[in-house]
């Protein structure tokens, strides 16, 4: 896996290589069962049931870096984000930054496009309780390393969705960028920023879950300050 991620020429490359990928026998397992047995809403629809590879545009100058597939999200429609209340979220304020041209995502077929942005994950399968272990993570880390190295060359800031991407995104320092990760690591937190030399800005956000979502915790002008911030960052207007 490893080496097939390094060898990766572009993205579509590695968007299929993902697809293709069986590193984790537990992830596996969690995200077969979940497409055969589905959710009864969903029981007339074939899930995709595979890891998910990221999306957004090729010269990306923001990233948003996630946790993971939702199980009847990701997992059921191919397209990170897509088809659960998370995106739903995301994508709405996506739209209204400018980032998205439209406020909603459903499918993979559902025209979406976006902005400047490519959204990706620190695991690319659903896991059970949607908690991956720090092995899945560190399993699936070339994936991640090799699209941030594809994308290097406009990519300035990235948005972590929680203190699990946070977290996941100190290694990409040292495997795309050659640059030792700050000691002791910058706390994560929504709205905090770290920004080192000819390497991308930080910014933690919190992630749009429903458990942070329906409480408060995060709320949509929380989420807009998130976003303005990334673009005066990243240059986009």
């Amino acid at each position: 896996m490893v080496a097939r991620a390094a060898r990766a020429t572009d993205l579509v490359d590695l968007d299929g290589a993902v697809s293709d990928c069986f590193a984790c026998p537990r992830l596996v397992a969690w995200r077969e069962e979940v497409a055969r047995t589905r959710r009864a809403a969903f029981r007339d629809q074939t899930y995709w049931g595979r890891p998910v590879p990221g999306f957004g545009i090729a010269d990306a100058r923001i990233g948003i870096l996630g946790l993971a597939p939702a199980a009847h999200g990701g997992n059921r429609t191919g397209r990170i984000f897509t088809g659960d209340r998370s995106g739903d979220v995301l994508f709405a304020a996506l739209h209204r930054a400018g980032l998205a041209n439209q406020p909603t995502s459903v499918a993979a077929d559902d025209g979406l496009a976006l902005r400047d942005t490519r959204i990706f994950a620190a695991v690319r399968c659903a896991p059970p309780d949607n908690k991956p272990t720090p092995a899945e993570r560190d399993t699936c880390a070339p994936w991640l390393h090799r699209e941030v190295a594809l994308i290097r060359p406009t990519l300035r800031v990235v948005v972590a969705l929680g203190a699990f991407a946070w977290a996941a995104w100190w290694p990409a320092l040292r495997e795309v960028y050659g640059v030792r990760p700050p000691s002791p690591r910058p706390a994560f937190g929504h709205g905090a920023h770290w920004s080192g030399t000819a390497v991308p800005a930080l910014l933690g956000c919190y992630h749009v879950s429903q458990q942070n979502t329906f409480t408060g915790r995060l709320t949509p002008g929380m989420l807009d300050d998130v976003f303005a911030r990334a673009k005066q960052l990243a240059g986009v207007d």
